[in-house]
């Protein structure tokens, strides 16, 4: 009987009895997780050593590489300032150039302008004193108006003769250079004839001798642009013997 007894407890553990056994299972094996270290050294339980170690992260990479990339920058940014800097220095000396140039340029068209003028008032002054000299060696009067006029239809092949040109003057205007006629049919026509030869402006233009003086009241220019014009017409101022 207490065989059979004891058999039957065994057989029939309760609930209590199998929580028990379990928890003596897991202190075996912790037991057995105990590592052994060198004489002097520390045990480490594997609860200790399945803790995960904390992972250290440092900022400093992250800034190198910052530091890095503003440096290139930077650096970028200095080159360009370099470049416009050189560019900017050109361009300086460029414009430097170019108005020293153009100063220069100036300085030598005034120079020339300088020198043609001063050669232009040499020749002025040269051509004034023959013409001045010839004006001496005629008197500024009717005498000396005719032969001036005389000696340029000469060499302008002109015809004419002092008797000529005398007497139609004499009857024309009466010796008087700033002689005009306001009555007759060209002053009624607003073209009224002027001077020593009573031209009127439109055949003065017309028969204008080179050389002479473009006022109409000009002694010399007045006589010989009439002669001129009297050749044209009549073939000499001497075929002329009354208005013409």
């Amino acid at each position: 009987m207490p065989k059979n007894t004891l058999r039957d407890r065994s057989r029939t553990l309760t609930k209590t009895n199998k929580i028990a056994i379990a928890g003596v299972g897991t202190l075996g094996a912790a037991a057995l997780a105990f590592t052994t270290v060198p004489s002097g050294g520390q045990t480490t339980t594997t609860t200790d050593a399945a803790a995960p170690a904390k992972v250290a992260y440092s900022a400093e990479p992250v800034k190198g590489v910052k530091a890095s990339v503003t440096d290139q920058l930077a650096g970028a940014s200095l080159k360009v300032q370099a470049i416009e800097a050189k560019k900017k220095a050109a361009a300086e000396v460029a414009a430097k150039k170019k108005a020293a140039a153009e100063a220069a340029a100036k300085k030598k068209a005034e120079r020339q302008r300088e020198a043609q003028a001063a050669a232009s008032r040499s020749v002025e002054r040269i051509a004034f004193q023959p013409v001045a000299a010839k004006k001496a060696a005629y008197g500024n009067n009717l005498d000396g108006w005719i032969r001036e006029a005389l000696s340029i239809m000469k060499s302008k092949g002109i015809p004419g003769s002092y008797h000529g040109l005398h007497k139609n003057i004499m009857r024309e205007s009466s010796g008087n250079p700033n002689a005009i006629n306001n009555w007759d049919i060209n002053a009624q026509n607003g073209i009224p004839s002027k001077g020593l030869l009573q031209v009127i402006p439109p055949t003065f233009k017309a028969y204008h001798v080179p050389g002479t003086s473009w006022n109409i009241y000009d002694p010399v220019a007045n006589i010989t642009a009439a002669a001129n014009y009297a050749a044209d017409r009549y073939g000499s101022i001497d075929n002329v013997n009354s208005a013409y």
